[in-house]
């Protein structure tokens, strides 16, 4: 931390992408304490520009750029790229937030959502790792986590509705393509998702493992109990794709120790931080709420009828804000909070 300028020095690693930007966008709009800011990429997007609040950002070229002396990396590039550099970043002396799944079941980093186990940090020190959890898992643990505190959750059953945009850029002009070829009757191009996007929804996200659940599914399941810090939560989840381009929606079916009654959770979630609850019969959709947003809006809250301890309930939120960039930035606002108390 700059003492002249009392500003952290804060890398972005991955600022050409959606989340990169995003990233650079909400450090800009939230005000964080930056004495000097990097734009971080491979060589190939090194010379181009990025947008950071009214300035622009000539993008560096990640493979030679020196961590030594710089606060926070926060790192959005794919897994293969943190896999290399990020621990050369935190050798360096640097704290890095990654937001791929290469470090979040690393016991030696951190995964961390803040406003549900925020504490794990308050031993950490610089020149480490902490990870970003999955998108997906993110929003859902904001609505479960008060659940799990005032009545335990034994079990949980969420089918997603992920936007494209969690796929990358190249999956967001691929909807928008198809969509396109749709209304011209011509056939669909398939090249950044498994099949065509546009009018319809992909019932897998990621590869299968071996036990017939796909990878995104499994890091849901294991990200939860981690974040939650327990392993008596089942989390069974079919993870979905869907033709839009911002938010992801989940339907979450959970499953109580203790009763708890709707009234008892709708007041729980209510007073939750980063979660806003719909009242009556408003709702919450991936469009008219999650997009551009930084809550988790949680609607459709109900008993199960088939369960008698079970609740139901409708979650959306922006994937590449607080599934990605905002998540990152709440990490380091908690840190920088920490160093200049």
């Amino acid at each position: 931390m700059s003492e002249q300028n009392k500003g952290f020095r804060v890398a972005v690693v991955g600022a050409t992408g959606a989340v990169g930007e995003v990233m650079l966008e909400l450090l800009a709009e939230r005000q964080f304490p930056i004495s000097e800011i990097a734009a971080l990429a491979s060589s190939r997007s090194a010379g181009r520009q990025v947008q950071f609040g009214g300035k622009s950002l000539t993008v560096e070229d990640l493979a030679t750029f020196d961590f030594s002396g710089w606060d926070f990396a926060l790192f959005s590039a794919g897994g293969s790229i943190s896999a290399e550099h990020a621990p050369r970043a935190a050798k360096a002396g640097c704290t890095v937030i990654d937001n791929t799944s290469h470090f979040r079941m690393d016991p030696d980093c951190p995964l961390v959502v803040p406003e549900v186990n925020a504490d794990v940090l308050d031993d950490f020190s610089g020149g480490g790792i902490i990870a970003n959890p999955n998108c997906s898992t993110i929003q859902m643990v904001l609505a479960v986590a008060p659940l799990h505190r005032a009545a335990g959750v034994s079990r949980i059953n969420v089918a997603t509705y992920q936007s494209v945009s969690g796929a990358g850029k190249a999956a967001m002009e691929e909807l928008a393509q198809q969509s396109k070829d749709r209304f011209n009757f011509k056939d669909p191009t398939v090249e950044a998702l498994n099949a065509p996007i546009a009018f319809n929804v992909i019932p897998m996200i990621d590869v299968l493992q071996d036990n017939g659940y796909s990878k995104e599914e499994m890091k849901m399941h294991n990200e939860t109990r981690r974040i939650l810090g327990t392993d008596d939560i089942a989390v069974n989840a079919t993870a979905v794709r869907v033709p839009v381009f911002f938010g992801h929606g989940e339907a979450v079916h959970l499953e109580t120790v203790e009763p708890l009654d709707v009234e008892q959770a709708r007041e729980l979630l209510a007073s939750a931080p980063g979660v806003e609850v719909m009242q009556g019969e408003e709702l919450a959709t991936p469009l008219t709420h999650a997009s551009g947003n930084d809550p988790a809006y949680v609607c459709r809250l109900r008993r199960d009828i088939s369960h008698p301890r079970g609740l139901c309930f409708w979650v959306v939120a922006d994937n590449v804000r607080k599934g990605a960039a905002l998540n990152a930035i709440q990490i380091a606002e908690y840190l920088a909070g920490r160093a200049r108390n």
